[in-house]
């Protein structure tokens, strides 16, 4: 996420109430999340175990519970609940605005787009031209939506993200910042759910087809021309790349890759980076041929067993 204007290092410091070590004219543009930073960006860290991957990251602004050697050309802020303080960022940056219509006015609407009655609108999203928007979708604020998309009934595009601090009082959200963005010719079924980037984008690239009942993390990336069937589940800061099927009840942790062409069947279970135009079975997901070979040689051990018996 990028602040509408460069602020500096003690200005930041000012909103969060923190310490700073660094120039106080510092330039910081922007916040997000470690895998997504650039520099000019907050990034925070609040156990030891992250500090390195933190402060060796492309941000340049780092946002931690204690003061440690700071690199050349970064800068810290000192807090004492950095994850707290980030959440105070985006309520600073990207607050909250209640709409009171369905359609807000913000919202930019393409030509000949339809939008069937009960769907909700948000403010400032952007929605291309010729596509369909059946009754009673939701579509959150800042989404973006290309040309001659198609969503279907009762989806929900850019509720918040599922990230959680587990403090002794209860879970602490991490609040959503980023977007939901759907690319050119993109068809989504009913009942689907795609969260918003905690502050970066969740993004849905141009030609990919979504089944009904499917949920797509936040942050995460899918590639053009790829296939999604019913009921699959795919975890944050996923990326599947060009020409990935999904068939159904497949789930998906965070933070893996699915490599271009990669096919995963029904009911399968993704946990490591798979590889390009190869097809997988399983839980864990396995190479297809190997889990078939595997399955028939396990058939054939009873009757191996009585042989031996005999």
């Amino acid at each position: 996420m990028k602040f509408p204007q460069t602020h500096t290092l003690q200005q930041i410091a000012t909103i969060i109430n923190a310490e700073f070590v660094g120039d106080s004219d510092f330039p910081v543009e922007g916040m997000n999340e470690i895998h997504v930073v650039t520099p000019g960006d907050i990034v925070f860290v609040d156990h030891p175990k992250y500090y390195d991957k933190a402060l060796q990251s492309a941000a340049t602004i780092i946002l931690i519970n204690k003061e440690v050697a700071c690199p050349e050309g970064k800068a810290l802020l000192i807090s004492d609940d950095p994850f707290r303080d980030f959440n105070k960022l985006t309520d600073y940056f990207k607050p909250f605005q209640k709409s009171l219509e369905n359609i807000s006015s913000s919202a930019e609407i393409g030509e000949n787009t339809v939008i069937q009655p009960n769907s909700f609108i948000g403010n400032h999203v952007k929605i291309g031209k010729n596509c369909l928007i059946h009754s009673n979708v939701s579509i959150y604020d800042h989404t973006l939506i290309g040309d001659n998309v198609t969503i279907h009934a009762g989806t929900v595009l850019g509720a918040s993200a599922f990230y959680y601090k587990n403090r002794p009082e209860g879970f602490d959200q991490l609040k959503s910042g980023g977007r939901v963005i759907i690319e050119n010719n993109v068809d989504i079924g009913a009942a689907c759910t795609i969260d918003r980037g905690v502050s970066g984008d969740t993004t849905i690239k141009e030609g990919t087809k979504i089944d009904n009942q499917v949920h797509i993390g936040h942050d995460t990336v899918i590639g053009k021309k790829c296939l999604i069937a019913s009921q699959v589940g795919i975890a944050g800061c996923v990326i599947l790349e060009d020409e990935v099927t999904l068939w159904g009840q497949v789930g998906v942790r965070s933070d893996v890759r699915l490599a271009k062409g990669s096919e995963v069947f029904a009911q399968s279970g993704v946990g490591k980076n798979l590889k390009p135009n190869t097809q997988y079975f399983g839980s864990p997901a396995t190479e297809a041929k190997k889990w078939f070979k595997e399955a028939a040689a396990i058939r054939q051990l009873p009757s191996m067993l009585n042989k031996k018996s005999k």
